[in-house]
């Protein structure tokens, strides 16, 4: 038996034979990294610095003597400018300039824009107290309120424009009363009244 059991571990021998551990290759040791070289530092070059050219001197500008100008009369001050005259709740701006009377209210001849006979009246009053009719055009532009307040706006800012034009005309623009703004408006409307004094009818019973 003992012979047998010999054999058969010779046997297993020699089917598993022993596996040796192959030794690891160990890692080559890299040299070191050689140092790079510092570059040498160049010298600076200073630039030469160029002289500055000299600014070529200017003359100096001539004084030109100082002239007062003619001092201008109120009527050229103002003539063409924008004046403004008001009634009730109207605002009417005019421009009066030399011409031959052509009147154009919010750019339509004056019958056209107003109807009524009595406000185109209205309107030449000033032009026609003063004789200036046919002298000067005249070009409104007027908003707000009704007809007749229009148009009395309209004559008084016409009449402060003569006014300024032709100073010699003040006194009877005044006593015409054009220059003169009336404060009569509207009286505002009650509580408890239909309108401003109008109250209900009364009942007895």
């Amino acid at each position: 038996m003992s012979e047998i059991s010999k054999e058969n571990s010779s046997e297993e021998e020699k089917v598993t034979p022993e596996v040796k551990e192959e030794a690891k290759p160990v890692a080559e040791v890299k040299p070191a990294a050689e140092a790079t070289p510092v570059a040498e530092a160049k010298p600076e070059v200073k630039e030469e610095v160029k002289p500055a050219a000299k600014a070529e001197a200017k003359p100096a500008p001539k004084k030109v003597p100082f002239t007062k100008p003619e001092p201008k009369t109120s009527s050229e001050k103002r003539v063409g400018e924008i004046f403004v005259g008001r009634r009730k709740v109207a605002i009417a701006r005019i421009k009066l300039v030399k011409g031959s009377g052509v009147i154009t209210v919010n750019k339509k001849p004056l019958e056209e824009f107003f109807k009524k006979p009595a406000d185109v009246r209205k309107v030449r009053q000033p032009l026609e107290l003063t004789g200036l009719i046919k002298e000067y055009d005249v070009k409104v532009n007027v908003q707000g309120g009704g007809n007749t307040g229009q148009a009395e706006a309209t004559r008084m800012s016409i009449a402060r424009a003569l006014d300024i034009a032709s100073p010699e005309h003040h006194k009877q623009l005044r006593d015409a009363g054009f220059l003169t703004r009336d404060s009569r408006m509207v009286e505002r409307k009650k509580y408890g009244l239909h309108k401003a004094r109008r109250a209900s009818q009364f009942s007895k019973r």
